[in-house]
């Protein structure tokens, strides 16, 4: 008979863990929290030092009597939660409710759920860390102060279902400023002049980098003229070459921040994707006969630290498949964020030795593509740096100077692996130029002048966005995937090609809040607020005073905003459309996927519809309708035909207005993050333009 009861939070890891434990442990899962604030009501009387009012959550009344009852059987209770603030407040709930001393030694926690870690876990059992769980209250009570006195003041003054949060405001912020950013922006001009030359049978080219070995923008036709002239009918003459090796270091292994970035860019998954995929492959896969077994290290951190059993498994591994010349001889150091608590090691696979390959008949498609992507960094992380040849020549006409730069790959190293990607990544050249002798003369082949402006800064995709967050102290890895969602959810920004752009609702409720809050939107604030809650984890700072510094001044804030916050009326945009079914006329409004045209004489008339945009191109199909854009459930966009359900054409790639050269058939546009491909519907003819 089990002598010991173990709770988890979900079915998946209690089953994972309970093959390992054996017999004498009974194994369930909280299915997560079971208490928390009330949602009816504040839940904190800020009038007694912000006791907490917890009640336990609807619906969990049948986990609740399970547990109970299985407590009831054994001598021991083990309290096995996620290794952070989250798992050990779960954990101190569960020996609330569950009667157990607070000081009793029942808190188990593990990084990896495997055999050898579980076990070794459960020989060092400790009492619950009362510094995590104040750090997670005080994080929790803040967040309820932020959103449950804010928010009814937006209801009441700008719109109902509205909501403020210390960390997705400071998030709308960002988007908002970039957008006010790119719309101030004034592109200013600037030439590029390209010689290319012919050495044997090898061609390169060179830019104009300057005069007098200064280097010189180019603003206007004219200077590009003047140069030209200069140049006519001229040689060059090599003044210069530089030949290096240069050495390239693999990226660390993934932190939660990079993991969510790097499965965007290569993935196309959202930051509450990847952490959700991520989840499944660390609480336990079933592998068939090797059972289940979690395949990553707990996906929730901030280190770059790997532990040195899985240095030298990787080592083996690295050593057995592509030879020693790959070996990285000495452990490279991890290098952390600032502000990192390194409380956990990097995400990496449990052992390395479970290749992504093997394991193609138990993951799912997404399961795959990011344990091959978790894998693959991490084995090139512990492999040997990169070898590159690079080489650099000046060439020149009396004062003026151009430059060609070329490089190739000597040792690939870690490259063989994996190669990180980034959101302004630029492929690594692998061409080296001609041999190339200094008093060399050279006749260029062709010399071409192009114009170009600059372009403002980007707006915010998933990746870069949370890489800001990071960089800035906002948040912590784990806020970041629901507070990209929950700006979204509540119509504030909205997706236009995978970046981040503003509503107008977005805009207003960031109004009153710089209005009237500051602080709640000062990053520097904010970051702060984030390092102080570090200290109350660290046993460095009383969590009451946290919450009281940032009250007193806060409520003061919240009086003057009451009184004088303006009412803000969303006026309906009238549209030029009349309404089909009553004849009046139609109105924008604002839905939770965007705006849609609703009928003007509502309640009698309840008539709404689409919006739709037409792109200038007829419908190949039924010659009589026009391509529109429209929207999926998912927001993504597609092109269907305006006379649906009459015509049920449709694309997931932009119809253009002219047709094949080869067969005559509709030509579509395909945009990817490179480049953007015109390509037939119906044979293989296709067009590539580079994106400038």
């Amino acid at each position: 008979m089990a002598d010991s009861l173990v709770i988890v939070e979900s079915p998946t890891k209690a089953k994972t863990i309970g093959r390992y434990l054996g017999k004498n442990f009974i194994v369930e899962a909280s299915m997560g929290h079971i208490r928390d604030l009330p949602k009816s009501q504040l839940g904190v009387d800020v009038d007694q030092q912000y006791e907490p009012k917890y009640i336990t959550i609807r619906g969990k009344g049948d986990v609740l009597k399970k547990l109970r009852d299985s407590k009831k059987k054994v001598k021991y209770v083990y309290l096995a939660a996620d290794p952070d603030r989250e798992g050990e407040a779960i954990a101190w709930h569960l020996a609330h409710y569950l009667g157990i001393e607070e000081d009793a030694v029942c808190r188990v926690v593990f990084n990896e759920i495997t055999k050898d870690a579980v076990k070794e876990a459960f020989k060092h059992p400790r009492k619950i860390d009362m510094d995590l769980v104040h750090a997670q209250q005080a994080r929790r009570i803040l967040d309820r102060l932020v959103g449950y006195k804010i928010s009814p003041l937006l209801w009441k003054k700008v719109k109902k279902g509205l909501s403020a949060g210390r960390v997705q405001s400071v998030t709308l912020k960002l988007i908002v400023d970039r957008e006010k950013e790119i719309q101030a922006f004034i592109p200013e001009e600037y030439w590029k002049i390209a010689a290319t030359f012919q050495k044997g049978k090898q061609q390169f080219e060179a830019q104009y980098y300057g005069q007098q070995g200064k280097k010189e923008e180019l603003h206007s036709e004219e200077e590009v003229q003047r140069i030209l002239q200069h140049l006519q009918d001229k040689e060059f003459v090599v003044q210069k070459v530089v030949k290096r090796e240069r050495k390239r270091n693999p990226a660390p292994p993934f932190t939660t921040s990079s993991l969510q970035q790097e499965a965007a860019r290569k993935l196309n998954f959202k930051a509450a994707k990847t952490m959700m995929v991520a989840q499944q492959l660390y609480e336990g896969i079933d592998l068939g006969k090797e059972g289940t077994v979690g395949l990553i290290t707990y996906m929730r951190t901030d280190s770059t630290r790997v532990s040195e059993v899985a240095q030298k498994e990787a080592h083996s591994l690295i050593e057995e498949q592509f030879g020693d010349a790959y070996l990285q001889n000495t452990p490279r150091k991890a290098k952390n964020q600032e502000n990192a608590q390194d409380a956990h090691e990097a995400i990496r696979p449990s052992s390395v030795l479970r290749k992504p390959d093997d394991l193609k008949a138990y993951l799912s498609r997404d399961q795959l593509r990011l344990y091959r992507l978790i894998w693959e960094r991490f084995v090139a992380s512990q492999m040997a740096s990169a070898v590159l040849d690079t080489m650099t020549v000046d060439l020149g006409v009396d004062q003026l100077l151009f430059r060609a730069t070329g490089s190739k790959v000597k040792f690939d190293g870690f490259m063989r692996v994996y190669v990180e990607d980034t959101d302004d990544a630029q492929e690594e050249k692998n061409r080296l130029l001609p041999p190339l002798e200094e008093g060399e003369r050279l006749q260029a082949k062709a010399i071409k002048p192009s114009q170009h402006f600059t372009v403002p800064p980007p707006r915010y995709s998933e990746a870069r966005l949370v890489k800001t967050l990071e960089e800035l102290g906002i948040g912590r890895p784990s806020t970041y995937a629901p507070t990209l969602e929950l700006i979204q959810k509540r119509y504030y920004v909205r997706l236009e090609q995978k970046r981040f752009v503003p509503t107008e609702l977005g805009e207003i409720v960031l109004e009153q809040i710089e209005e009237f809050f500051p602080e709640i939107i000062d990053i520097d604030f904010t970051a702060k607020m984030e390092k102080d809650l570090d200290l109350v984890e660290e046993g460095k700072e009383e969590w009451v005073r946290i919450v009281d510094e940032f009250y007193c001044n806060f409520e003061k804030r919240l009086k003057v905003a009451e009184e004088h916050m303006q009412e803000v009326e969303i006026k309906d945009e009238v549209s030029d459309e009349l309404c089909e079914k009553c004849g009046r006329p139609m109105v924008y409004k604002m839905g939770r996927f965007g705006k849609f045209l609703a009928c003007s004489g509502f309640p009698d008339c309840r008539n709404t519809k689409a919006i739709l945009k037409e792109i200038g191109v007829a419908c190949p199909k039924c010659k009589d309708g026009q391509i529109v854009e429209r929207k999926s459930k998912k927001n993504r966009v597609f092109y269907g035909c305006n006379q649906y359900p009459g015509c049920d054409f449709v694309s997931w790639d932009k119809p253009l207005a002219r047709t094949c050269p080869k067969c005559g058939e509709m030509l579509v546009e395909r945009k990817n993050k490179k480049n953007s491909t015109v390509h037939c519907s119906a044979c293989d003819y296709a067009e590539v333009k580079e994106e400038s």
